[in-house]
């Protein structure tokens, strides 16, 4: 009786694996890249009790070697941003005098009305940038008496769709630009931060529309708009910053083609999930509110903050601006053929419109 049924979980979850590995972009099959932690503590269970319950040697060995397989393909994709791998992004020397730049994500959850929580957080910790994520009118009636003062610099676009995002600064900015890159009603911000020793950083703010049932069927249009922001920093090298709710995992084919495609690190490699998704779900959380650094940048500290309400925990990351040490690092690179993809589903993500659910 156990065997068949630990054989059957144990197949099933290797099923689960599997499907992730399919380059299909529905939204179902998509789903599968973000739970690998889940699904691989998950495998443990039949692997452990075929150890111990009484069931047949021919039912023991299948399920615990279907179980490993599983737990083995999940850690080849997990253990990268675990503190078992190699740093992406190098330690800052605390010692040596570097501008630097602190930052904080929130997405406040557009519902959530906690906002006085999320601004002595802000008060507490002092970031350089603010960058909020789902924020509308409300929200920014709320943040606008509290931050405009000391964060003068800023970028508003509060939205009733899920999609506003508002920038606070106290560094200044340039050349700013509200984009509309994929799709005409998610915007996305570009400018450029004055570091105070007047060095100019870019800075990209970004939250696509995620690969959902009440969202969008599919993950093209996701993945068009972080590729071709991936694309625009390859063809135009530049210090640059890229920070958001990609709606992606850091694992995932996708985040993982724009590093190769934009010659982006990770902070979070090497050093910890610092899973933002969901607050109020343990079991079910993964890294969802990124940063992403080129070569000329190291990280002092990077955290995930307290809950505020919203479904997303903070990200707090502070980094020095380092050309010098550019050299220390390993820039990913993508070769001619994932880049002709790449211009592929940007061309298609461009030219296709997204049923309206």
């Amino acid at each position: 009786m156990f065997g068949p049924l630990l054989g059957s979980i144990a197949v099933l979850l290797f099923l689960a694996t599997v499907i992730a590995r399919v380059p299909m972009r529905w939204w179902w099959i998509r789903s599968f890249e973000f739970p690998r932690v889940q699904i691989a503590t998950l495998a443990l269970f039949p692997l452990l009790l075929a150890l111990v319950l009484p069931i047949s040697t021919s039912w023991r060995i299948f399920t615990i070697c279907v179980a490993l397989l599983t737990v083995a393909l999940q850690l080849r994709h997990i253990l990268p941003w675990t503190p078992l791998w190699a740093k992406d992004v190098n330690d800052a020397d605390e010692s040596e005098a570097a501008p630097g730049i602190t930052l904080m994500i929130a997405n406040v959850l557009t519902p959530n009305r906690q906002a006085d929580t999320l601004i002595d957080m802000i008060k507490a910790r002092q970031p350089d940038v603010i960058l909020t994520l789902e924020s509308d009118e409300w929200w920014q009636s709320q943040l606008d008496p509290h931050l405009d003062r000391e964060w003068p610099y800023s970028v508003k676009i509060p939205l009733d769709n899920l999609y506003g995002m508002h920038l606070y600064s106290r560094l200044p900015m340039e050349d700013t630009k509200v984009n509309w890159l994929i799709q005409d009603d998610i915007p996305s911000i570009t400018t450029y931060l004055v570091l105070e020793d007047g060095s100019r950083i870019r800075f990209y703010a970004v939250h696509p529309r995620p690969p959902a049932p009440s969202e969008s069927k599919r993950s093209l249009w996701r993945d068009g708009e972080l590729l071709l922001v991936g694309k625009t920093i390859h063809k135009k090298p530049y210090p640059t910053l890229v920070a958001g709710d990609l709606n992606d995992v850091a694992w995932s084919r996708t985040t993982r083609a724009f590093c190769r495609i934009s010659g982006m690190l990770d902070p979070r490699r090497g050093r910890g999930m610092f899973s933002s998704f969901h607050a109020h779900y343990p079991p079910l959380r993964w890294p969802l509110d990124h940063i992403f650094v080129t070569q000329e940048f190291t990280l002092l500290s990077m955290q995930r903050l307290s809950a505020f309400g919203s479904d997303h925990f903070p990200i707090l990351v502070s980094l020095r601006y380092r050309p010098s040490r550019a050299d220390e690092h390993d820039t990913p690179s993508a070769d001619s053929e994932e880049r002709q993809e790449a211009r592929q589903t940007i061309e298609k993500a461009k030219s296709t419109t997204q049923p309206r659910e």
